[in-house]
């Protein structure tokens, strides 16, 4: 069963990967790129200052931090307990696939890209949803997008990539949730 499972990730991957074309490589490549979501994270960490102040930042900044290093350890070692091999490391799709990225890791199960961005955009949505009704959406379609970059460059297969994005939406609950009892510490410490 979990070889026929495999198969049909491969396939799907074969089939996403090749839609891609030279035009939009580019595009992709910065998508994936772990920078280009510096500016986001800027906007949104002024939005948070914005409506709640320096001492409700420093608790998001904290969490967040917390967040992304838990979802990067448990990224390695998942792929350290895995060890599936990248679909740019497997010589039966050299020549078929795509691969469009500056760098081949060794091992790919699940995305670290699709994990914390899940988890970003998840914790983030859940803080300001009550003051902007559309940016939990917006903040799932980035998630989504990079996710699906790490297909379009070549280095993960759909199975990482919906694997990354359900655990690192468990992250971005959890890690909320760990955020509001920090504010309701601090707020009855003060």
């Amino acid at each position: 069963m979990i070889d026929q499972l495999l198969q049909y990730d491969s396939e799907l991957f074969i089939y996403l990967n090749s839609l891609g074309s030279t035009t939009w490589d580019n595009l992709w490549l910065v998508i994936t790129n772990k920078f280009a979501s510096i500016p986001i994270y800027a906007i949104l960490l002024y939005l948070v200052y914005k409506n709640f102040g320096w001492k409700f930042t420093a608790v998001v900044v904290v969490t967040t931090a917390l967040m992304i290093t838990f979802t990067d350890q448990l990224t390695n070692l998942a792929k350290d307990f895995f060890e599936r091999p990248r679909p740019c490391q497997e010589a039966s799709l050299e020549g078929v696939i795509r691969y469009v990225a500056p760098r081949c890791g060794k091992f790919s199960f699940f995305s670290g890209h699709a994990t914390s961005t899940m988890a970003g955009a998840v914790f983030i949505s859940l803080i300001l949803r009550s003051r902007y009704k559309y940016l939990p959406f917006l903040m799932l379609f980035w998630a989504f997008l990079v996710s699906y970059s790490r297909v379009y460059v070549g280095v993960h297969y759909p199975l990482d990539i919906f694997t990354g994005m359900i655990v690192g939406a468990l992250a971005g609950l959890s890690f909320y949730k760990l955020e509001r009892y920090l504010q309701k510490r601090f707020a009855t410490s003060a």
